[in-house]
């Protein structure tokens, strides 16, 4: 059973602009039934599937729109997911990261065209070492061998001994050229954050300037919060057809730049939100602008299940990925760890954004992801017949990523077409 709250019965960021001498207002869309069918959507597929425990909200800059919780925090516990249920977000967490270089980027405290050199000289590969920038770090752009030893990370080898083996790796491209995903070279920046910022403890610098802000208080990144945690989803796979409970694997907490958060569906409303427009005091449109700028092109997500048939376009920005979707841009981002599925996605035309948690592997979250992002834009095409037909202006209101503000100081032209 899908426990459900509609916060908000219209949606305020999709009414058409209209001038003073502007004909009859256009009709705003139909929230009610939007949220309501993908409400009962989600209900229909995680329910179809089993899936233990999920959650999601759909989000403006006004707040949340409508958030859902459906199954329990453990398969045959009957404690049931509520707002508050800790997940672990697994990669979503590297969109905060860049948020974070961001901010410091902001006040000046850091540049982000500066070499990782520059703050860990002892850094070295089998190539030119001080050409990878921050910005590459963070932008999946080093030009590096991609997932590099994540295997070791995986088999409990500590990030410091990986970090003497990143001297083995042998550049693929040249930095800032191509697509190289990673987690282990993306954590080098949790050093350089904490030189910066003068905090000594990177996790304690996610909730000085993100979490504490945003009032996301059930929010943590590491693995002493999560095993505190009273109210959490445990992580379950999929084993001879049926869904089964899983420890927790630490791994990735050692990592937590890239992939060490844990959020409540509730606390990822406000992120989601603050995204769009609704924290400027937190997340400036000069910083959302800069981390959603696409930079290097990533050509295989074009063939995602679920994603193929509207992508014509596919980019990696700072810690988010921009799609080419049916025409309009779209920015995303997926999370995956042992037990975790996590997807954000983003409509800045429509203003609109999406969160979805579940503790299962399961690759139907891009199917609710998909089917979201598709309605958007369907909307979108209603609003600008219906403005086109009242001869009003046929954009819609919304947060579009701040396309009319400056990017930060010290993100050259030159890195923002890389």
């Amino acid at each position: 059973m899908i426990n459900k709250k509609i916060f908000v019965l219209g949606l305020a960021s999709l009414l058409m602009r209209t001038t003073a001498m502007a004909a009859p207002e256009p009709r705003p869309i139909p929230a009610p039934a939007f949220v309501a069918e993908f409400a009962g959507h989600f209900a229909r597929l995680t329910g179809g599937e089993a899936i233990p425990g999920a959650a999601y909200a759909i989000v403006d800059a006004g707040g949340i729109l409508d958030l859902g919780t459906r199954g329990e925090k453990r398969t045959g516990s009957g404690r049931p997911i509520d707002p508050h249920t800790v997940f672990r977000i697994a990669s979503l967490s590297k969109g905060f990261t860049a948020a974070l270089a961001g901010r410091l980027a902001m006040r000046g405290e850091i540049d982000l065209t500066w070499p990782v050199t520059r703050f860990l000289p002892e850094f070295t590969i089998d190539g030119p070492s001080e050409e990878i920038t921050l910005t590459d770090l963070i932008g999946q752009s080093s030009g590096l061998t991609p997932h590099a030893f994540d295997n070791l990370l995986e088999a409990g080898v500590s990030p410091a001994a990986i970090r003497r083996r990143f001297a083995e790796l042998k550049p693929i491209c040249p930095p800032g050229t191509c697509y190289s995903y990673q987690n282990n070279l993306f954590s080098l920046i949790e050093p350089v954050l904490e030189a910066v910022s003068g905090e000594s403890d990177f996790t304690a610098l996610f909730a000085r300037e993100l979490f504490q802000p945003l009032g996301m208080n059930d929010t943590s990144a590491d693995y002493a919060a999560w095993q505190a945690a009273t109210n959490r989803a445990e992580p379950h796979v999929k084993r001879q057809g049926r869904w089964q409970a899983t420890g927790v694997e630490p791994h990735y907490y050692r990592v937590p730049a890239a992939a060490g958060i844990n959020a409540s569906i509730s606390d990822m409303a406000k992120w989601t939100s603050a995204q769009l427009g609704a924290r400027p005091d937190v997340l400036a449109p000069a910083v959302v602008k800069t981390l959603t700028t696409p930079r290097v092109a990533t050509p295989r997500d074009l063939q995602r299940k679920y994603w193929r048939d509207y992508l014509a376009g596919a980019w990696y920005g700072l810690g988010w990925r921009i799609y080419d979707f049916a025409g309009r841009t779209v920015i995303y981002h997926g999370g995956w760890v042992s037990g975790f599925r996590a997807d954000i996605a983003l409509d800045p035309e429509a203003g609109l954004g999406l969160v979805i948690l579940f503790n299962a592997e399961s690759n139907s979250i891009g199917e609710l992801t998909t089917r979201f992002l598709a309605e958007t834009s369907r909307l979108a095409q209603v609003a600008a017949a219906d403005a086109a037909a009242n001869r009003g202006p046929a954009g819609i209101t919304g947060a579009p990523h701040g396309d009319r503000s400056p990017a930060l100081p010290g993100t050259s032209p030159a890195l923002q077409s890389r």
